[in-house]
């Protein structure tokens, strides 16, 4: 019986090639069994390869506007005071929640369907000093030749009811493989250290399980209070900000006029 055989064949496994064993003929045997554990990695690849390397592509997207935000930082920390950018986070959607978002929008789960239609799965959050920081840098990054900006919302100028600011942007840019080229969707988030301090929280708290109505709502009041609280924050560090570029610049002129005297 096969039983049997599967039996005899498990006797035979040796610790030295971690193979059934032929006991007449002492030589590796296939089985039935191994064969269809390599045809179904096999298949696995199959259906698989296709997904890492669309995973890749997104990766790569990043990467590439990473860079041009890092370059974007040093070039233009050259003609002022400080480094626009304090930090630059990234990621990629991993495909379990990619493969739920096609399900939420009624979207065939392909390869296609992804590239086609969400404009997420490749994200970039740039955090930054000052909310005229934001502003600078989004009109240097949106003015490249190789970046299309497909969709802009502004949450600094609007926030949302609850409170929430932040710039996003979605572009398209290329990247550049074994292929050939390929343009991409990126989605941006411009922040400042304030926007980002109170989103990140905010993210943690309101999605805590098991709040009564009545808490959630409590919270949801409190956190968007420290949503203006934040943004007052945000209007008087450009302030002082301000204050010490001017001040500066006219001791330098008083002493420029000190010289010349």
């Amino acid at each position: 019986m096969k039983a049997d055989k599967n039996i005899e064949n498990a006797k035979n496994f040796t610790a030295d090639n971690n193979a059934p064993v032929d006991s007449a003929q002492n030589e590796p045997k296939t089985t039935e069994a191994q064969m269809s554990v390599d045809q179904y990695l096999e298949q696995l690849h199959a259906d698989f390869d296709p997904v890492y390397n669309l995973l890749t592509d997104y990766q790569c997207a990043v990467m590439e506007v990473e860079t041009k935000f890092n370059i974007l930082n040093s070039r233009l920390s050259m003609q002022g005071e400080h480094n626009p950018i304090e930090s630059i986070k990234s990621r990629v959607k991993d495909y379990e929640s990619i493969i739920r978002k096609l399900e939420k929008l009624h979207l065939p789960i392909t390869v296609e369907a992804v590239e086609e239609n969400l404009m997420d799965v490749a994200g970039v959050r740039v955090i930054c000093s000052f909310i005229d920081d934001i502003y600078r840098i989004e009109k240097c990054f949106v003015s490249q030749e190789d970046v299309t900006l497909i969709m802009r919302k502004d949450y600094i100028q609007n926030p949302k009811p609850s409170g929430y600011r932040s710039l996003h942007l979605i572009v398209k840019t290329p990247i550049y493989t074994e292929n050939g080229k390929k343009d991409m969707y990126v989605e941006v988030q411009m922040r400042t250290i304030a926007m980002d301090f109170w989103a990140s929280l905010e993210h943690k708290l309101r999605y805590k399980k098991n709040l009564n109505p009545d808490t959630a709502e409590q919270l949801a009041k409190e956190l968007e209070a420290c949503a203006q609280e934040s943004a007052k924050l945000d209007e008087k560090m450009l302030r002082i900000r301000d204050q010490i570029i001017e001040d500066a610049a006219a001791a330098s002129d008083n002493l420029q006029d000190k010289a010349e005297h």
